[in-house]
């Protein structure tokens, strides 16, 4: 954990979230992931990851509820925040209540970078 100076938040936390595919207790694949931090009262979402066999179940809305409420409850965060291009997952996003308060054009060229916020 950094603190970070100059600022008046407590200390940055690690959010990381897997889930596997064995049931009953069974250790299996990784199927996807969430890694982030907790800091100054807001969840930073840096890496949200979803094997290709195991999309559209919906592990990727239930890995980011399981984080933003692990970072509400045990982190005391009010928000959260995740950035994504353009080709990736800006619609899945604000599917989930995220709205996109920040656009980038051509980072990296021919790309769009897109910051969605949502408060928790």
């Amino acid at each position: 954990m950094r603190a970070l100076r100059g600022t008046p938040a407590d200390e940055e936390e690690p959010v990381q979230l897997f889930a596997l595919t064995g049931e009953n207790g069974e250790s299996g694949e990784v199927a996807g992931g969430l890694v982030g931090y907790a800091w100054g009262h807001w969840l930073h979402v840096d890496l949200l990851w979803v094997d290709e066999r195991h999309r559209g179940q919906g592990l990727g809305s239930r890995l980011m509820a399981e984080a933003e409420a692990l970072a509400r409850e045990r982190y005391g965060c009010a928000h959260s925040r995740v950035e994504t291009w353009g080709f990736q997952a800006p619609d899945f996003y604000q599917k989930l209540g995220y709205a996109i308060v920040g656009v980038v054009e051509d980072y990296p060229p021919g790309c769009t970078d897109h910051l969605l916020v949502k408060k928790l």
